[in-house]
């Protein structure tokens, strides 16, 4: 029988109400010792907990949640206190000494799962929930734990099931009046499901994108005025801003929210040549940060010469903006060396971060960028890196199986073993060697 555990499900600190839950076999004798009679089930009642000695801890409210219909699958219950640090001491203190045991991070919901209330998708959902800084983030979560990401991979298990069910045939009745061409069936639906299966792997960064925050790198030679654009777009002093060139020397992230996702937003050491040793590491981390950057803000002195920015040329992409900074001041070149390095489609804005010109329609042009990169009209088939790495295997078996069709029995162990892949994801099986590390990132009382 399993122990009976609790713990805040609310985070510590002063506040009116904080909650602790309680979930196991003996929920209902802890609950009772603390609060007398069990209430009706699935009703809030105002009691008096009383500790081991009988002294009144706090007037609560109390739920009784009997198994298997609750959130665990077990028996439940939860005390609502007062938020008070000595209050909730007081009350764990007196579950503990009833043999109750604290809870590890995450294991109210590993027990949903054991119980088969969550798949294991559903279940990185409430995790990504409980972390959600942003609105964007929130609604993946929310349609996450609804079924959504497990709906499309059951789609593609549906698939597998259609084409290995006419390699089967082939195998298991080659003397019967089937098709001769029955096996051959198989291709189209594999075919189908490779580029499925392709389109989403390739899709993989968005659903990351989306729940780790949009990278976004301001890049540049020095003193092209990258940290104080920085601040500007901050909105706050995140950054030192001096005259001196090579200021930064490091990678400063922040994060911020554009169009209700979340962005982090890097400022770095300039790019250019140098022979200073920490300059070079600066310069080498600034390059590694904007290589694996969603989007590349190249940052130019428009009142300056462009020559610094031909250093950096190597690393330009399609999609990245250019930012004539400084446009307040008078004089200087107006980048055009530095567009011919972008591509003809590549949006320019003048901009100064001293008087904020131009900065609210480069604001809004982010907003179009992260929305667009980020928005989709269907669910991620990725959330997690673990995601991305069964997609690939699954694709690596679809890839052999079309291949080796002229062997259907070959073909078909192909096609189950990308079925068992996709499996993984819901945690239909093989779910013990990813469990500890899904559910160690949870919060304590969830």
């Amino acid at each position: 029988m399993r122990d009976t555990i609790f713990a805040p499900a609310t985070a510590a600190g002063r506040a009116a109400v904080a909650v602790v839950r309680i979930s196991g076999p003996g929920a209902g004798l802890a609950l009772a010792a603390l609060a007398g009679p069990l209430p009706a089930r699935r009703r809030a009642v105002v009691r008096k907990l009383r500790d081991g000695r009988g002294d009144v801890i706090d007037e609560a409210l109390i739920l009784w949640m009997p198994g298997p219909s609750s959130y665990t699958g077990e028996d439940t219950a939860e005390l609502h206190l007062h938020g008070g640090a000595g209050v909730v001491g007081r009350a764990t203190a007196a579950l503990q000494a009833s043999g109750l045991r604290l809870a590890e991070p995450g294991e109210f919901t590993r027990r949903a799962f054991e119980a088969g209330r969550l798949t294991l998708d559903q279940a990185e959902g409430v995790a990504d929930l409980v972390d959600a800084e942003t609105e964007a983030q929130a609604r993946q979560a929310v349609a996450q734990l609804e079924g959504a990401l497990g709906r499309r991979y059951a789609r593609w298990r549906s698939m597998l099931a259609g084409a290995l069910a006419h390699l089967e045939a082939a195998v298991d009745f080659p003397d019967e009046e089937l098709p001769s061409d029955v096996a051959g069936r198989a291709a189209p639906r594999i075919a189908r499901l490779e580029d499925d299966l392709g389109r989403a792997l390739a899709d993989a960064r968005r659903g990351e994108r989306v729940r780790d925050g949009y990278r976004v790198a301001l890049i540049g030679a020095p003193n092209a005025g990258k940290s104080r654009l920085f601040n500007a777009l901050l909105g706050r002093d995140a950054a030192i801003v001096t005259p001196t060139a090579g200021t930064t020397r490091d990678v400063i992230e922040a994060p911020m929210v554009i169009a209700g996702y979340k962005v982090l937003l890097a400022d770095m050491a300039g790019v250019r040549e140098t022979d200073e040793a920490i300059e070079v590491e600066g310069v080498r981390r600034a390059r590694a940060w904007a290589a694996d950057a969603d989007l590349r803000l190249w940052v130019v002195d428009a009142a300056g010469a462009d020559g610094a920015w031909l250093e950096a040329s190597d690393m330009v992409r399609p999609g990245d903006m250019l930012l004539l900074n400084k446009a307040d001041l008078k004089g200087g070149g107006d980048g055009a060396a530095s567009l011919e390095m972008l591509d003809e489609s590549a949006e320019r804005f003048a901009v100064s971060a001293e008087t904020g010109v131009g900065l609210e329609a480069l604001r809004e042009a982010l907003a179009r960028r992260v929305a667009a990169d980020l928005g989709g009209l269907e669910f991620p088939a990725v959330t997690r890196a673990r995601h991305a790495r069964v997609l690939a295997e699954a694709l690596s078996h679809l890839d052999r199986a079309a291949r080796t069709l002229a062997a259907p029995e070959l073909a078909a162990e192909d096609l189950r073993l990308a079925a068992r892949a996709l499996e993984r994801i819901t945690g239909r099986i093989g779910a013990e060697d990813v469990l500890d590390v899904i559910f160690s990132s949870f919060c304590i009382g969830k």
